[in-house]
């Protein structure tokens, strides 16, 4: 990397055709597309798929906050949801604490019979 630097360096400095400094990035552009396809298209579906279940949480729902809690939905607000986490106990979270929805396993066994 270093070298190609070097290179280009070189090059500008002997008065070189700029055809042959923009094909020395090219390297670096291929570099960038490929980082761009593995780490941020990824991460922006991660993000839209998180968007989308915090949007459809619903009352009776199991879920899990970012702290570990294991809660049932009772009611759902504008930016937060208050969740029942014993008998007579109810806590309120924003919805940006809901780390996962648990999925009933009963009812996917019931939906593939």
């Amino acid at each position: 990397m270093l070298s190609i630097m070097l290179q280009v360096a070189n090059g500008a400095a002997d008065g070189a055709v700029g055809g042959r400094g923009i094909m020395s990035f090219l390297p670096f552009i291929l570099i960038i597309v490929v980082l761009w396809f593995l780490m941020i298209m990824p991460q922006r579906k991660r993000q839209k798929e998180t968007k989308k279940m915090l949007e459809a949480l619903q009352p009776k729902d199991k879920v899990v906050t970012i702290g570990g809690v294991i809660a049932e939905i009772v009611k759902v607000k504008k930016d937060s949801i208050v969740l029942k986490i014993g008998k007579d106990t109810q806590m309120e979270v924003r919805r940006s604490a809901i780390a996962s929805k648990l999925v009933d396993e009963k009812k996917d066994d019931s939906e593939t019979k």
